[in-house]
């Protein structure tokens, strides 16, 4: 799956530029934008802050905060100006994203404080489709982008929304500015970027839906695999994913993780739960490793990191594993990482660890 953040980037800045020069010589300070607070001038604004402290957090990596500076425009800049700097400030993000390495992560608020490249992108993509709508609303001027470019917003940062036939009035919908028939009004919204959990020698990436999809049809996933990878068990897991994202049920913080080495940022396997809690708060775990990483403790180092984050939410009381009775290796991983057998059925042992 190639890396297109930056290229979207600048397609969704081009758009916003074309869409509101026909505008420059009215008083945008005069006009709010549609839904919002803000004038249409303020607005602007705010589009080229976003895509500047988005590119500098992913450039210069930073873990805590944003990078402590402010955009501000020089005085007297028109709005010719301004659309220039939303170009500037766009290409700086763009230019982030094509450079910045695979493993790359750096701070982002919410939900799970860090985004990687991806994340960026669709971030930055998303403020500039949906406040260049705000303000063309607000002057009463036309804008639609093209599809490609919302699908990717919701396909990388809106995981838990289930897509629709039009990918614009979908985004427009999951972010409170339209309706969709058959769905309730969104009042309230927030992104999410894929969640990490760290572990001593790996990291546990979640998958976006973008990359389930990817990984289910023979693609990579955005990963580097060693060779041999990914596992079938790894792409059947991610095409349940593709699913359940596609029917609206998924959630990511109980989807699919691939597994990378610190190391060498390759990919070597997957890991993940089978659904959400059930009422007793039990969840099932699956996972696979390529074969040239078995036999290390990868997957054990790994089903325990993601067990302790587990237990840490308040909706987790149980994890439990199905594992073949011929599969003595994968029995060996849960019961190092504390799992105890529980009982057998048709389908396998049954493995469980509890809080």
């Amino acid at each position: 799956m190639r890396n297109m953040g930056g290229e979207y980037v600048t397609d969704a800045v081009a758009g916003c530029v074309t869409a509101l020069r026909p505008a420059v010589e009215r008083d945008w300070t005069e006009v709010n934008a549609a839904g919002l607070e803000w004038s249409v001038h303020a607005t602007a604004v705010h589009i080229a802050d976003d895509l500047v402290a988005y590119a500098a957090n992913l450039a210069g990596r930073a873990q805590d905060d944003y990078v402590p500076f402010e955009l501000r425009l020089d005085d007297g800049t028109d709005n010719s100006g301004l659309l220039h700097v939303i170009e500037a400030t766009g290409a700086l993000l763009a230019a982030a994203v094509r450079t910045a390495p695979r493993e790359a992560r750096a701070f982002h608020p919410y939900p799970f404080r860090s985004a990687n490249r991806e994340g960026f992108a669709a971030m930055g993509v998303a403020e500039v489709l949906l406040h260049t709508y705000d303000i063309t609303a607000g002057l009463g001027l036309p804008y639609e982008p093209p599809s490609v470019l919302p699908e990717f917003v919701l396909t990388r940062i809106f995981p838990e929304v289930q897509p629709g036939p039009d990918h614009w009035r979908t985004l427009l919908w999951a972010t409170g500015r339209g309706e969709l028939p058959g769905r309730a009004p969104v009042t309230e919204w927030r992104w999410k970027n894929n969640l990490v959990v760290e572990a001593e020698r790996l990291t546990l990436q979640g998958l976006t839906p973008a990359a389930a999809r990817d990984l289910a049809v023979g693609g990579d996933g955005g990963f580097a695999w060693i060779e041999g990878g990914p596992f079938e068990g790894t792409r059947d897991a991610a095409g349940f994913m593709a699913k359940a994202y596609e029917g609206g049920v998924h959630r990511p913080e109980f989807g699919v993780f691939t597994l990378v080495r610190r190391e060498d940022g390759q990919a070597i396997g997957g890991m993940g739960f089978h659904g959400v809690p059930d009422e007793e708060g039990r969840v099932e775990i699956g996972y696979d490793l390529v074969e040239g990483a078995r036999g290390q403790g990868y997957a054990t180092e790994a089903l325990r990191a993601l067990a302790d984050w587990a237990f840490a939410r308040d909706d987790v009381s149980a994890l439990f594993a199905t594992i073949d009775p011929d599969n003595l290796p994968s029995q060996a991983v849960v019961t190092r990482a504390g799992f105890l057998r529980a009982g057998v059925d048709e389908e396998g042992y049954a493995y469980e660890l509890r809080r």
